[in-house]
């Protein structure tokens, strides 16, 4: 591995304390220059294959949007357990099937990351949009911070003092940041790097970046969360994805003492070839996972549709619903009245006609108020996101 150095030192005090903060170059690597041949030049082609079967696998299917809502959710429940959060896909999906779910902050972190990446989408397709910028990135911020842990931490805004990440204080600190005088010009860097005519393969800019900014660290708190939305977006932004169908975040959850191990010594030795292998990797292999989980969803959908088609119980009503189960795996009769806009006793015969071929599995036990699951189908969803799960 060719050595090099990413950054400089300099003294600042944080938590009452002198400590060095590390303030890195500007991207691109140099001396030397970072190059792909060999092992990772052969990486680089397996990544992107494997992106071009995924992005493959959403058109091949009549219902796109059923794999939009599930991955989406399954990234938003990951990247927000990495940083503690307490909710499962479960507890999402079952929150969202509620009329009027009970207050639960962590639940409402994962809703604020999908506003955030809902937001960033929208201002990004839109002709008068944001560019992918800073000040999109703050955007998206102050929506994911807005009412949970990390509330009072300046949403939306640039961090105007010192911070540090790991350790019981700043002298132990796995890494300090730059100081908060050092941000806009870093910042200014990362954007123009973002949008530089660079010979880099577009897969490889997109680590750099994710470092970079991780490194910069701009805000007090959910710099984890936006550092992999950037990849999200970047993703779709530069036309290696229609749709944020890669949930990469279960990759670095299920390797987070390496992910750790990686960013740092790329601080610390420069080793962005190390780094650079990782992502890679993590882009090849999550890519291949989703593109099967997205096949064995749709052949599941597909066997349980004509199982129910071949049913005494089958009817029109039943069918509609079953339609609307991907996007909806739990609901319950008052929510299956608004889905399929129809009387109570009608939602009613259409859950039991699902319950009696085993597509809806009761799942409360009680008489009254009871909530059915799609079981089969968030079973195959849910891989890697339990709580304690590492994938």
């Amino acid at each position: 591995m060719p050595k090099r150095t990413t950054g400089r030192y300099e003294s600042v005090t944080a938590g009452g304390e002198k400590v060095d903060a590390f303030i890195p170059f500007d991207l691109p690597p140099t001396r030397p220059v970072l190059a792909i041949d060999g092992k990772l030049e052969r990486r680089l082609r397996e990544a992107e294959q494997a992106l071009v079967r995924l992005d493959l696998a959403g058109e091949m299917v009549p219902s796109f949007d059923w794999f939009i809502y599930a991955f989406v959710r399954k990234e938003a429940v990951i990247s927000s357990q990495i940083e503690g959060t307490q909710a499962s896909l479960v507890d999402l999906l079952t929150s969202e099937a509620e009329e009027q779910p009970a207050p639960n902050a962590d639940i409402e972190e994962v809703t604020n990351y999908l506003d955030a990446l809902a937001y960033a989408r929208g201002q990004l397709a839109a002709k008068r949009g944001l560019p992918l910028s800073m000040r999109l990135l703050n955007e998206a911020h102050k929506r994911l911070m807005r009412g949970v842990r990390g509330s009072n931490k300046q949403p939306g805004d640039v961090r105007r003092s010192q911070n540090w990440i790991g350790g019981s204080r700043p002298a132990n600190a796995a890494h300090v940041p730059p100081a908060p005088d050092k941000l806009p010009q870093l910042l200014s860097g990362l954007e123009r790097y973002i949008h530089a005519d660079d010979p880099l393969p577009a897969l490889v800019r997109m680590g750099l970046l994710h470092v970079q900014f991780e490194t910069i660290h701009p805000y007090l708190d959910g710099n984890g969360r936006i550092g992999r939305l950037l990849v999200t977006l970047l993703l779709e932004h530069w036309g290696l994805l229609k749709a944020p169908l890669l949930y990469l975040s279960l990759f670095f959850k299920r390797h987070r003492e390496e992910y750790y191990r990686r960013l740092n010594l790329v601080r610390l030795e420069g080793d962005w070839e190390g780094w650079t292998d990782f992502f890679l990797d993590g882009v090849a292999t999550i890519a291949d996972e989703a593109v099967a989980s997205a096949r064995d969803l749709f052949n599941l959908v597909s066997a349980d549709r004509a199982r129910l088609l071949g049913a005494e119980s089958a009817s029109v009503s039943a069918l509609r619903l079953f339609e609307q189960l991907p996007r909806h795996p739990i609901v319950t009769v008052a929510s299956a009245m608004k889905l399929i806009d129809t009387s109570k006793p009608t939602a009613t015969r259409a859950i039991e006609a699902l319950a009696e071929v085993g597509v809806l599995v009761e799942t409360t036990g009680k008489k009254r108020d009871r909530s059915f699951a799609y079981r089969a189908y968030m079973e195959r969803l849910r891989a890697g996101t339990d709580l304690n799960s590492s994938g």
